[in-house]
């Protein structure tokens, strides 16, 4: 199957990705994840992708269009894939068509604003060691404190709640109206966010006919 998840930040889609990664055996390929990789690396690229990051913007399309392009070409991708995070603008729809992209399904994943200003604004990551952690969800058993190395939590810059807005902002002027260009093609299909990824797991399932 080759697959897009469309969503709102915090609406679930990586870990659907790799739910049906592991059901299906063929790559998750997330766009966030390549750009962190870039970032962490602290090339020219990676810095300049983190002033977009930071102020809750979108990479210009031909940064990410090429990423995605290099991570096609590879062995992984011959027999399917899932994109996560890609395309987010028609433009990159548009792209994605003409680099040959061929998409069988494309999953939107609804999930209330609201639900989702709680997800991400209660996630925190070990300074040191990069253990992710939710204070509702996945407390340490100390306050602020990793439960592995002991290192400080902290909020990722873009979790916090006015970047978090900004982000959701960006979603629905930029990437909701893929849902409908999707429609027009007969391949959308949607599944909604429930409290248990489980529960979210069986409708992504049941409306993919996996």
């Amino acid at each position: 199957m080759k697959l897009i998840i469309l969503g709102a930040p915090g609406s679930g889609k990586g870990t659907q990705a790799e739910k049906i990664s592991q059901k299906l055996g063929i790559p998750a390929i997330s766009t966030g994840a390549i750009i962190r990789e870039t970032v962490a690396e602290g090339t020219p690229a990676g810095k300049a992708a983190q002033k977009y990051i930071e102020s809750g913007n979108l990479l210009p399309d031909d940064v990410i269009i090429a990423m995605i392009e290099e991570r096609l070409a590879q062995p992984d991708c011959s027999n399917g894939y899932i994109l996560d995070g890609f395309p987010r603008t028609l433009p990159q729809a548009e792209a994605a068509e003409k680099m040959g992209i061929e998409v069988d399904k494309v999953l939107s994943m609804e999930v209330a604003d609201s639900a989702i200003v709680e997800r991400l604004s209660g996630r925190r990551e070990c300074e040191a060691c990069h253990t992710p952690y939710h204070v509702l969800f996945n407390a340490p058993a100390k306050e602020n404190v990793c439960d592995k190395c002991a290192g400080r939590l902290i909020c990722r810059k873009d979790d916090e709640p006015e970047t978090i807005q900004k982000r959701l902002n960006v979603y629905h002027t930029q990437t909701e109206p893929l849902k409908e260009f999707y429609e027009k093609k007969g391949l959308l299909v949607t599944a909604r966010g429930h409290e248990e990824i489980s529960d979210t797991t069986k409708e992504v399932f049941s409306v993919l006919g996996i």
